[in-house]
């Protein structure tokens, strides 16, 4: 659910960022260039904030509608009058180098600032939780190939693995580009005994790739096996109007015998608005002789309600476990930090293989392989910015660092009006010898915002329906 005023917040502080760092990447390169810069500006719409600064008097700006920025040079519209004292000093009037890489400034920047963030929080380190696998959940591709509780990832295509998040990503990666059709697995179970798998990812692909791919599959972390005890009943539930009381031990569920509490989840979540028979021990007083509760068994019949969550819909019955599993222990998790020079390096790798993740995906979605209901737009990004600003600042910085590698990439794809846009016209410069005509640039110039603005709209429209 989409807390409005802290996503809002937590949603203008990673733009605000994202857009400042984009459009100081095409100023800075700017004005090394040469070119007077003529106005900066943060937003669109009416003027909040202005100063004049520098030998150039450039303007400073801070407007009303803070969803991108700009940077206006002096001689960038070709019908502007430029004094011929200051010819030299127009962006027009650059060599076609020059200019190219004034407009690839901005994408490049972003990428820089992944970079920084990346190379901050592999230096900083962090506890991240060790590749151990849980129960898989039932009807999927993990419960198929039977991976158990307790097997231990330490291997995924032969590249090793040491954590959770490089399990992830790693699958991901190799799953993007399967041919085969399935990603290798290298498993150690509780026993010590290595076991090679291969997972298929047909359902990810028979999905257009929506929703969680680990939840698709049916891969999630260990889970603790705890006993299915209740522990706290949420008021005008399902669960309270079942009948079921805190304490109550489930023993079975439509028949079917549960010992852990992840048993009774997974049921519960794939029967939204389906009727479920619960049998139930319930402690009802102790007998003077034994002094010990006497327990008796009951019988509830409760229906989950159906909700919408990131992995599609499912049920909720509203009640926690007296002995919800506490799996940060430390045979479950280890602390990850690296040296100043490897986790520049490891920074680099990240940035570069993120962005090859994304090219992978926009490709796959021309091709008609990932659905287009993957595309986000604004509201998604808010609520996710809210949530990560939440968690604290790792999460916050971690996913800046992802909507950054992905702001430079969308920057960089050859629309018009975008920077690889203008990219694109420079290539035909290059090519031809002379620019374009300005009627040729003009109906880039309409197709390109036609374009985008499709796009945007289908974004917004994909992250509407997510929550109605």
């Amino acid at each position: 659910m989409l807390d409005l005023p802290y996503s809002a917040a937590a949603f203008l502080v990673l733009i605000s960022i994202l857009i400042v760092v984009h459009e100081l990447g095409h100023y800075t390169l700017a004005r090394l260039c040469g070119v007077k810069v003529l106005r900066f500006s943060l937003g669109f719409g009416p003027v909040l904030w202005s100063r004049r600064l520098g030998k150039d008097q450039t303007e400073w700006t801070l407007c009303a509608l803070p969803l991108g920025g700009f940077v206006s040079m002096l001689g960038e519209q070709d019908d502007e009058d430029v004094s011929a004292a200051e010819r030299h000093r127009a962006f027009s009037q650059q060599r076609l180098g020059k200019r190219a890489a004034i407009v690839a400034a901005g994408p490049l920047a972003n990428f820089a600032l992944a970079i920084l963030l990346y190379w901050f929080m592999f230096s900083l380190g962090s506890i991240e939780r060790l590749p151990i696998l849980g129960p898989p959940l039932p009807d999927t591709a993990a419960a198929r190939l039977n991976l158990q509780n307790g097997d231990r990832v330490t291997k995924v295509g032969g590249v090793p693995i040491a954590t959770w998040r490089d399990f992830r990503w790693e699958f991901l990666q190799q799953a993007s580009s399967a041919f085969e059709g399935s990603v290798e697995l290298e498993l150690v179970d509780a026993e010590a005994h290595t076991r090679v798998l291969r997972l298929g990812i047909a359902e990810l692909t028979a999905q257009g790739w929506r929703g969680d791919p680990f939840q698709i599959l049916g891969l999630r972390p260990y889970l603790p096996p705890a006993l299915p005890v209740i522990g706290r009943i949420l008021p005008d539930s399902p669960a309270q109007a079942g009948g079921l009381l805190a304490e109550d031990t489930i023993l079975a569920v439509d028949g079917r015998a549960v010992r852990y509490w992840y048993e009774v989840q997974d049921i519960i979540m794939a029967s939204a608005e389906r009727p479920l028979r619960l049998v139930v021990a319930r402690k009802s007083g102790k007998t003077p002789a034994a002094a010990v509760p006497e327990v008796t068994l009951h019988t509830l019949h409760i229906t989950p309600r159906l909700e919408q969550e990131e992995g599609g819909k499912i049920g909720r019955i509203g009640m926690y476990w007296a002995d919800m599993p506490q799996v940060k222990t430390p045979e479950l998790w280890q602390k990850v930090r690296y040296g100043f020079f490897a986790a520049g390096g490891r920074a680099i790798g990240q940035t570069w293989e993120t962005g090859i993740l994304n090219l992978r995906f926009i490709a796959k979605m021309f091709m008609g392989e990932v659905s287009w209901r993957n595309l986000s737009g604004p509201v998604m990004i808010a609520e996710y910015s809210g949530k990560t600003a939440r968690l604290g600042a790792e999460a916050f910085l971690g996913f800046l660092a992802l909507v950054s590698i992905g702001l430079g990439i969308v920057n960089l794809l050859p629309i018009p009006v975008l920077d690889g846009g203008h990219l694109l016209y420079y290539c035909a410069e290059w090519i031809r010898g002379r620019p374009l005509s300005e009627w040729a640039m003009l109906q880039g110039q309409r197709i390109g915002l036609a374009l985008l603005i499709t796009l945007m709209t289908f974004a917004l429209f994909n992250d509407l329906s997510r929550h109605f």
